[in-house]
């Protein structure tokens, strides 16, 4: 029995699956715009995914059943072969610590193929194994197999190690990583990224005045990730150059606040333009903290006795509700996806799927949709990337630019006591400069 068998997207996309040979064992293959199954299974179909076509006024529809008969062929003579199809692989965890993610990322390209896609080229799911091993076999499996384009894989680790049979071969890599270092001139990582989300930061609070920048972020990747994209937002914008402080990312949070907060004090008060209040040497003091450590962090803030700025955090905000109880932080920003964007995606993968995706989910129809994009037209040759032209996300707008960069059209929200997700700046795509 196929391991699909009454998967959702088999029963409510109307794809038709094939076997394909992985390194990993057979995977199914999906081609766009194939009815599959029985009328009888064809007319459930309609019936369940009427939600979905409403919502999704733009995409393709399945094609209509055929009631009539077909004519039989003369004795002897063979059906025509099928015409050889494009295909893009779909570097997935199917298997492994991330498997129930890797399979809500397929049923999200699936959904992406639908909407977005057009005949003539197929996924080909690849199971990495969660592993960067895992990842690298899959990728060559891909490129010996015919793949133009490789969609995924999940994590920092597992794209760079499929980075280097792609880059060998030539072949563009869509990754859902948020890992900026992993980019290059064929490898564009998809997830939010600490330098996209310090421009939106840096551009939401310059244009109510402020000029002085701050970040306190334990030492590590991330940190340094912060750091180097709040120096770049600034500069573009021919601000002074930010503050950094940086702390072992063993400390007491508590503690390491309290210090941050002497080493912002200023010898003279002076009011920051989005805190009146004002008294510190930042008008927006970014913290690479999350969680109880930001809880913490803020606490300690207040407690040390010295002028603080204006807060704002990361995208890992979003994910926690509690923080907008913390006296400390009321008021505090944090960037994150447009929110209308994300509930229509939400929307639309609930009524094919019946479940409601982790935001990470997202990713992998930003990468589907970028690659069924480029694969138009293109059946015969590694096709070139849409560098450039603005995709719909399943998060709001994004592109691709040189280098591997993305530019993502992101909001900025504030923690209030009672509202989740309060949007003060609506999503905006950032502009050209230092793109």
């Amino acid at each position: 029995m196929s391991p699909l068998a009454g998967h959702p997207v088999e029963g409510r996309l109307a794809l038709r699956f094939q076997w394909s040979a992985g390194p990993l064992g057979d995977r199914p293959v999906a081609r766009r715009g194939t009815p599959s199954g029985t009328w009888r299974r064809t007319r459930r179909l309609l019936l369940s995914f009427g939600a979905l076509v409403a919502l999704s006024a733009c995409a393709q529809q399945v094609p209509a059943p055929y009631y009539g008969g077909v004519a039989p062929l003369p004795q002897g003579q063979a059906l025509p072969p099928e015409p050889q199809r494009a295909k893009v692989a779909l570097l997935l965890p199917l298997t492994g610590s991330n498997a129930q993610l890797g399979q809500a990322m397929l049923n999200a390209a699936q959904l992406a193929l639908f909407e977005q896609g057009s005949p003539g080229f197929e996924f080909v799911p690849r199971d990495t194994g969660s592993t960067a091993q895992g990842a690298a076999e899959a990728a060559r499996a891909a490129i010996a197999g015919g793949a133009r384009v490789l969609v995924g894989p999940l994590t920092a680790g597992e794209t760079a190690a499929a980075a280097a049979p792609a880059r060998a071969a030539g072949v563009p890599m869509l990754p859902f990583t948020n890992d900026a270092n992993q980019a290059s001139a064929s490898v564009w990582p998809l997830g939010i990224t600490p330098r996209q989300q310090m421009r939106r930061l840096v551009a939401g609070a310059h244009a109510q005045g402020a000029q002085r920048f701050a970040l306190a972020a334990p030492s590590g990747a991330f940190g340094q990730q912060l750091a180097d994209g709040l120096r770049s937002a600034a500069s573009d914008l021919g601000l002074p150059p930010p503050t950094i402080i940086t702390y072992p990312a063993a400390a007491a949070a508590s503690l390491a606040a309290r210090d941050v907060a002497q080493k912002l004090a200023p010898s003279e008060a002076t009011a920051s333009p989005i805190a009146p209040q004002g008294g510190a040497a930042a008008d927006l003091l970014i913290l690479g903290e999350s969680g109880a450590r930001a809880r913490d962090f803020a606490a300690g803030l207040a407690e040390s006795g010295m002028p603080v700025p204006k807060l704002a955090g990361t995208i890992l905000w979003a994910t926690d509700p509690s923080l907008a109880q913390v006296p400390a932080l009321a008021g505090a920003w944090y960037p994150g996806p447009d929110p209308a964007a994300h509930a229509q995606f939400e929307s639309r993968f609930q009524a094919a799927f019946g479940t409601t995706p982790s935001r990470v989910v997202g990713v992998a129809y930003d990468a589907a949709a970028i690659a069924a994009r480029a694969m138009r037209g293109q059946p015969d040759a590694v096709p070139p990337m849409p560098v450039g032209e603005l995709v719909l996300g399943a998060d709001g707008a994004l592109r691709l630019g040189q280098n591997g960069e993305v530019q993502r059209a992101l909001a900025v929200f504030a923690l209030t006591p009672g509202v989740e997700g309060q949007v003060v700046q609506p999503a905006d795509m950032p502009g050209s400069v230092g793109f």
